[in-house]
C-alpha cells in the first residue's frame, strides 16, 4: 500500500563538517528508495530548535516518518527531541526510540547499560565531577601497570574529535585525568577515556525483520598497510576525508577463515543482545574490538548508522545480497510494529558501582517458572476473573464472558470447543489462554483469550502459553492460529507481543469494536 513518508534530518550548511552534511545524502538515499516503492514523500530539515516540526507534520499528514535527525539544539544528545514529538503526536517513526537513542549518544551511559547487563565493554574513565581521583578511577589506581587509553568526545559520533592524537599514554592516574580535562576545556565538550584495545575491528550491522533482529555479514576494518607505529583507529579522516592515508588504507572485509567463524558467531550473538538490551528498531551497527586473546570488547552502539552507499551499512547489505529498496522497506514496516518493547531491557543500574552481581544480574534477566497443565478446576473462575480484570484492558461484560468460556468447559468438556492452558505457580493460576477450532475451517484455530497477571508481565508467562497452545493445537491437527486484538494506543504492547512470537499482522478493520477502536488480525502457520 502506498504511504506518505514524512523524510527528517538535520538542517546542514556550507560551513558544517563532512559528517553533519551526509545526512543530505542519505536523505537522498531513502527518498530515491520510497519512490521505487511507490510511496510520496516530502522533507523536512530540522532547524536548531524542532518547533516547527508539528506544523510540518500537520500539513503534510503522513503516514511514517523516516528518521534521520541527529542534531537538535546543535548537539547529538538531543536526537530524541524529535522522536519524543513524534511519539506524542502518535506518529509512526522508523529506527530506535526516544530512551534508545538517549542511551547509545550517551557513550559512558551506553557502558553502564553494556556493564549491567553483562556484556564486554573496555574499562573507561570520566570526570563525573570535582571529587578526588580515588572516586573517578578507583580500577586505575589500583593497576600495576598503565594501560593506552583512546581518548573520545563523550557524545560525538563519527569519529568527530578523533586523531591518532586520541590514542595517549602515560605514566600516571593523575596525568590521565588532567589529559581529559585539558581536551574538555580546549574542545568545549566533554571527554573520557576508554582502555584501548589493540587488536582487530569489527562492525555488525543489524536489519529489523517479522520476528526480530537480522545479522548482516560481518565487516573487518583491514589495517594491514598502517605503519607499525600508526594507531590502528578509524578516525575522523579515515571515514570523510578521502585524499588522506587513513581514508584510502582502511577498506572493508568480508571473507574470513574458517578459523575465524567462532569468534564471528560470538560477534553476531553478542549484537543480537545489544539490540534486546537496548530496545533497538529498525537497523543498527555495533563496532567491536577483538584482543589479542580473542575476547570481544563492544565499543559502540550505532542507532541509526549511515545509508549513504559509500558507507558500512550498505556494503553489509550488498553482502547480504538485500537491495537498498528491500531494506528501507523492512525498516519502514517496522516502524509500524509498535513500540511497547523499546524500553531497554537491562538490569538497574547501581549508582556508584559499575558492577552487578552475577545474582542480580541472573535474577533480572530469568523470566519466571511456570507449571503448565490443560484441564481446567472450578477454581480457575476466581483466577481468571482475577487475571483478566488486572489487566484493565476490559470492560465488566468482558470479564464475565472470560468466565462463561471455562464454566463452559467445566460443564461440557471438549465438546465446548473451548480448549485451555493454564500456568501456575504453587498452586496459584499466572496467567492463562483459551483457544478454540474454527468449526468453519478444515484446520485453522482461534485465540480467544490469553492473560497474564499484570505484574508479571515481560516475566514469559504470556510466551509460555502462546506456545503452549501452539503445542496443543498442533496436537490436535490445527495448522494456523489466529488472534484478534483492538488496534487501540493502550493495545501497543499486546500487538508487539505477537509480532515479537512470530505472528503477521495479516488485516485490519477500521473503527471494528466502536469508533476509534478497530480490529488487528494476526496469524501464524504452526
Amino acid at each position: 500500500m502506498p504511504l506518505r513518508v514524512a523524510i527528517l534530518h538535520h538542517g546542514v550548511s556550507a560551513a558544517d563538517c563532512a559528517a553533519d552534511q551526509d545526512v543530505v545524502i542519505q536523505a537522498g538515499v531513502v527518498e530515491d528508495a520510497c519512490r521505487k516503492l511507490g510511496h510520496e514523500t516530502l522533507r523536512w530539515a530540522c532547524p536548531d530548535r524542532p518547533d516547527s516540526l508539528p506544523g510540518f507534520l500537520a500539513d503534510f499528514q503522513p503516514d511514517v516518518a523516516f528518521q534521520l535527525v541527529e542534531k537538535v539544539f546543535g548537539s547529538d544528545k538531543y536526537a530524541s527531541a524529535v522522536t519524543s514529538i513524534l511519539t506524542e503526536l502518535g506518529i509512526p517513526f522508523t529506527g530506535s526510540g526516544s530512551a534508545a537513542l538517549d542511551l547509545s549518544n550517551d557513550k559512558v551511559l551506553a557502558k553502564l547499560v553494556l556493564q549491567a547487563a553483562g556484556l564486554p565493554t573496555p574499562r573507561w574513565v570520566y570526570l563525573l565531577s570535582d571529587a578526588p581521583p580515588e572516586t573517578k578511577a578507583a580500577w586505575l589506581l589500583a593497576a600495576k601497570e598503565l594501560p593506552k587509553f583512546i581518548l573520545k568526545p563523550l557524545g560525538e559520533h563519527s569519529s568527530v574529535g578523533m586523531d591518532d592524537s586520541s590514542v595517549w599514554s602515560g605514566t600516571s592516574a593523575a596525568e590521565l585525568l588532567e589529559e581529559i580535562k585539558r581536551r574538555s576545556t580546549q574542545s568545549g565538550k566533554l571527554y573520557f577515556a576508554e582502555e584501548f584495545i589493540d587488536g582487530r575491528e569489527f562492525n555488525l550491522s543489524l536489519l529489523a525483520g517479522p520476528s526480530g533482529s537480522q545479522v548482516l555479514p560481518p565487516a573487518e576494518i583491514d589495517f594491514s598497510k598502517f605503519p607499525k607505529d600508526k594507531p590502528k583507529i578509524v578516525n575522523y579522516a579515515a571515514k570523510w576525508d578521502e585524499k588522506t592515508f587513513e581514508f584510502q588504507n582502511t577498506p572493508r572485509k568480508f571473507d574470513f577463515a574458517a578459523s575465524d567463524q567462532p569468534l564471528l558467531q560470538k560477534l553476531s550473538r553478542l549484537a543480537v543482545r545489544c539490540w534486546e538490551v537496548f530496545g533497538l528498531r529498525g537497523y543498527v551497527r555495533v563496532d567491536f574490538r577483538v584482543d589479542e586473546h580473542g575476547q570481544p570488547w563492544i565499543l559502540e552502539i550505532n542507532t541509526n548508522p549511515c545509508l549513504s552507499p559509500d558507507a558500512g551499512y550498505a556494503a553489509a547489505l550488498k553482502q547480504a545480497g538485500i537491495s537498498m529498496e528491500q531494506a528501507i522497506e523492512r525498516i519502514l514496516e517496522d516502524a509500524f510494529r509498535g513500540r511497547g518493547d523499546t524500553r531497554p531491557a537491562c538490569p538497574p543500574l547501581r549508582e556508584h558501582s559499575q558492577e552487578l552481581s552475577e545474582s542480580n544480574q541472573k535474577q533480572a534477566r530469568e523470566p519466571r517458572a511456570a507449571t503448565l497443565r490443560f484441564e481446567p478446576q472450578d477454581t480457575d473462575r476466581a483466577g481468571i476473573r482475577r487475571i483478566v480484570d488486572s489487566t484493565g484492558l476490559f470492560r465488566p461484560p468482558e470479564v464475565d464472558i472470560a468466565v462463561e468460556l471455562v464454566e463452559a468447559r467445566l460443564a461440557k468438556g471438549a465438546a465446548s470447543g473451548y480448549e485451555f492452558a493454564f500456568a501456575e505457580e504453587n498452586g496459584q493460576v499466572l496467567g492463562y489462554a483459551c483457544f478454540g477450532h474454527n468449526t468453519m475451517t478444515v484446520a485453522s484455530y482461534d485465540l480467544y483469550w490469553i492473560c497474564v497477571d499484570k505484574n508479571l508481565h515481560g516475566r514469559g508467562v504470556g510466551r509460555q502459553l502462546l506456545e503452549a497452545a501452539e503445542s496443543r493445537i498442533k496436537e490436535l491437527g490445527g495448522q494456523r492460529l489466529y488472534i484478534e486484538t483492538s488496534t487501540r494506543p493502550d493495545y501497543v504492547a499486546t500487538r508487539a507481543f505477537y509480532l515479537r512470537c512470530g505472528y503477521t499482522l495479516e488485516a485490519e478493520l477500521a473503527a471494528y469494536y466502536a469508533p476509534g477502536d478497530g480490529k488487528a488480525i494476526f496469524v501464524k502457520s504452526i
